[in-house]
């Protein structure tokens, strides 16, 4: 489907995991001009990416950008239990096969490939660049979900009580946390929006759900170290949701010789969808020309393929020599 108005070609497809599901995917694509490069959508908790993730995907669209996104298992229009998560690690198998496949089309081969990610799909992101360190180029990490906040995490006591519950009663919605709508959405209309949204997961996070999100945050946060590819990492220092200080220390402690911080004051969870429009301008800006510097420095990946493929041309051409020499 295009969009005449804005020169954008939007498609939706369905491809099955290795589980045998159907997931849903979309992409969003410049109609002019070859995109500058491909950016995979990786949306938070409860959400999507068709509906809650289209004003981001068409902003980096018209920047020249082809974006790609899909719906987790148990998220918005892919199958399983709405707002259940059994394993992550399978969640996160999904996301690398399908972006992957992209990626390695004949004409993407030689594309800038960068995550963007907002709140646990910057735990994705991070997730994915681990299990495969020298394949993207970079992220784009919003309020990632390094560390849930202590005031949305339930005391220790009740963590082992639940923790035991998730071996009985794995989807049941008893997890006692602040309705996240209310505290990560600032803007009273998204709120209304995603209310509406039926592809959105509401109430409390299921058992098994709850548990996967915690084990995750917990071992990011003890190895943010590793993270060794270029970032934008971007947080609002309102949030409550997730912590801004984990991000900072991100900042710090990541092994990236390229890391980029940007904290906006007053500013909640939510930036890419749930702000004010005048703060989404400014993350947005913010956003793109991070990854435009990015496109115009090119990829330490890209780097790499081209001298290998030198270096194989060098000795290819130095074997003939050598047979000729023989002859």
């Amino acid at each position: 489907m295009e969009d005449q108005n804005c020169s954008v070609i939007y498609e939706e497809e369905f491809v099955l995991n290795s589980r045998g599901m159907k997931l849903f995917t979309c992409r969003w694509l410049p109609v002019q001009s070859q995109p500058k490069a491909l950016i995979f959508l990786c949306h938070g908790y409860a959400m999507e990416c068709a509906v809650s993730m289209k004003g981001a995907a068409m902003r980096l669209v018209k920047a020249g950008y082809a974006v790609y996104g899909m719906d987790y298992e148990g998220h918005g229009r892919s199958a399983g239990l709405l707002g259940y998560v059994p394993s992550f690690d399978d969640v996160v198998s999904d996301c690398c096969d399908h972006y992957s496949k992209i990626c390695e089309m004949p004409e993407n081969k030689k594309k800038m490939r960068i995550l963007l990610g907002e709140s646990m799909g910057g735990a994705m992101a991070l997730l994915l660049h681990r299990r495969k360190p020298d394949f993207w180029d970079g992220a784009v990490l919003v309020a990632p979900m390094c560390k849930i906040a202590d005031d949305m995490r339930p005391n220790r006591i009740v963590i082992s009580v639940l923790t035991q519950l998730c071996k009985v009663i794995p989807t049941w919605k008893i997890i006692p946390t602040q309705d996240i709508v209310d505290v990560a959405f600032r803007d009273p209309e998204i709120r209304k929006e995603i209310r509406a949204n039926p592809y959105c997961y509401k109430g409390r996070p299921r058992l098994q759900t709850g548990n996967q999100l915690l084990t995750v945050s917990l071992d990011l946060e003890q190895k943010l170290n590793e993270v060794t590819f270029p970032f934008l990492v971007a947080h609002g220092e309102a949030d409550v949701v997730t912590d801004p200080a984990v991000s900072k220390l991100l900042h710090q402690t990541a092994s990236s010789k390229d890391k980029t911080l940007k904290m906006y004051p007053g500013m909640w969870h939510s930036l890419t969808y749930g702000e004010l429009p005048e703060n989404l301008d400014v993350v947005f800006s913010d956003i793109v020309s991070w990854l435009d510097e990015k496109v115009a420095m090119g990829g330490s990946r890209l780097e790499r393929q081209q001298k290998q493929a030198n270096d194989n041309l060098f000795k290819y051409a130095a074997g003939l020599e050598a047979k000729n020499i023989v002859l």
